[in-house]
């Protein structure tokens, strides 16, 4: 399937949004990411990337789907998750705008440690390339936003270096790459330290 299709059943529930306040430091790193490439619109109109932070226990902030392709988002482009369930593929989400399609992995993330208070997914052909096999990466046959994807979360996490290095690749999922950390902040630097460190753009 596409990128950016949503491979989970989303119950949405339309609402007000977020006040600005709210989401300004998750807004503030996604202009960021998006002014590097990493979040934005592939060449055939498809959005990619996404970035989120928990808000109260595992619920979480996470831009919107579709959201791509807007250089800069407001309020009205992120929506809070409140549950999912991996066994019956389901995600709910209230707020103004439906979650994105990589929901499930972040919600995993936030349910296997309550220190990650932040999670990012980026795309980047040559980071991913590299970081292959290099850092925790998933099974190539795990699709982006599927219940396979959230197992790989949690194979990942108890059984490789995940914890520490708050980095992992999408081996199926081309160019993806995800970090995670205590802010988000410290999540988005995680990508775009590695990036100065490895000399790429």
């Amino acid at each position: 399937m596409q990128d950016g299709v949503i491979k989970f059943t989303c119950n949405w529930t339309k609402a007000e949004p977020f006040t600005p306040e709210i989401i300004a430091e998750l807004n503030y790193w996604r202009q960021i990411l998006y002014a590097k490439g990493l979040i934005g619109l592939d060449k055939q109109g498809i959005g990619y990337g996404n970035i989120s932070m928990r808000y109260q226990q595992n619920q979480f902030i996470i831009s919107g789907s579709g959201t791509g392709q807007h250089p800069e988002l407001t309020n009205e482009h992120y929506t809070l998750v409140t549950n999912f369930n991996v066994h019956r593929n389901t995600v709910d989400a209230v707020g103004p705008i439906i979650a994105s399609s990589e929901s499930m992995t972040h919600a995993i993330l936030y349910q296997c440690d309550p220190s990650i208070n932040a999670v990012v997914h980026i795309h980047h052909r040559e980071l991913w390339r590299i970081l292959m096999y290099k850092v925790p990466t998933t099974d190539k046959k795990a699709e982006y936003g599927t219940p396979e994807m959230a197992k790989e979360m949690v194979r990942l996490y108890s059984k490789t270096e995940l914890p520490k290095s708050k980095l992992l690749v999408m081996a199926g999922h081309e160019e993806g790459v995800v970090s995670f950390g205590i802010n988000v902040e410290l999540a988005a630097k995680i990508i775009v330290d590695k990036m100065i460190e490895l000399g790429i753009e």
